[in-house]
């Protein structure tokens, strides 16, 4: 195993996931490789179950949060394109687990997200940001195209017209640009990033699991849907929600004046 720790623990409902390693924050190659079949397999996890995951907390052990593939280990490959394809393609498989997470997941950005990392807080549910964070696709400073879905989120967050100038130009963006542009969620002090990203996954995982899952599944199909197949899906979704035990619970808490206790 790569990296200064375990690529998974558990804390609580919280799954915390280090994506990266080193000062730097390398992309971890062998750590995706176990987190995304781990994400996969939270689809057949029962949501009302107290003692399972209710957020995903991502993570890395250096003062960077994502700087991007080794590009050393790509210059000095012997295939380069096939090198890269295959990291590709491992790459991907953890940005699809990411991506359809049944449960929210939070990301903590302390310094910089560049290529990969960058890819990465595009695709996570909430991104915290520090004052000095600093995000930039970096591919083409290489002379790369993107992957990690990027030519795929960042449009969805941002529009398509900021997408290709961001993009295009090879754009560095401040935590305070990239927060109003939809990026990040949240920009905090430098020293608080790893703990106020914490806090935020402690909080939505003790939410309703199966409701927040729902409402993951109707964002992602609002791209693809005509308004009269999204509004079919939403009357199913909060019947299915009213039916079930947070709904039953959330009505109880609401009526009775108290706090919903979701798990436990």
């Amino acid at each position: 195993m790569s990296g200064d720790g375990p690529a998974i623990s558990r804390d609580g409902r919280v799954l915390r996931c280090r994506i990266a390693r080193g000062k730097h924050g390398t992309l971890d190659g062998e750590a995706l490789a176990e987190i995304g079949p781990a994400l996969a397999g939270l689809a057949d996890a029962d949501p009302a179950d107290p003692d399972g995951v209710g957020a995903v907390l991502l993570t890395s052990d250096g003062a960077s949060f994502c700087t991007g593939g080794d590009v050393r280990a790509f210059e000095s490959a012997a295939d380069r394109g096939g090198y890269v394809r295959e990291l590709a393609d491992t790459f991907h498989v953890f940005l699809q687990a990411l991506v359809h997470c049944p449960v929210p997941t939070v990301a903590g950005v302390p310094g910089w997200a560049a290529g990969a990392g960058m890819s990465i807080v595009c695709a996570t549910d909430l991104a915290v940001a520090g004052r000095s964070t600093k995000i930039r696709p970096a591919y083409p400073g290489i002379g790369f195209s993107p992957d990690g879905g990027m030519s795929w989120t960042l449009p969805r967050i941002v529009g398509v017209g900021r997408a290709r100038h961001i993009l295009l130009t090879d754009q560095v963006l401040d935590a305070e640009t990239a927060c109003a542009a939809g990026i990040f969620t949240a920009v905090v002090e430098d020293a608080d990033v790893v703990a106020e990203a914490a806090r935020t996954a402690y909080r939505v995982a003790q939410g309703p699991t199966a409701a927040l899952g729902r409402i993951k599944r109707l964002l992602a199909a609002a791209w693809d849907n005509d308004l009269a197949t999204h509004l079919d899906a939403e009357a199913a979704s909060i019947s299915a929600s009213a039916a079930g035990p947070e709904g039953a619970e959330g009505l109880a808490a609401f009526v009775g004046k108290r706090a919903p206790r979701f798990h436990g």
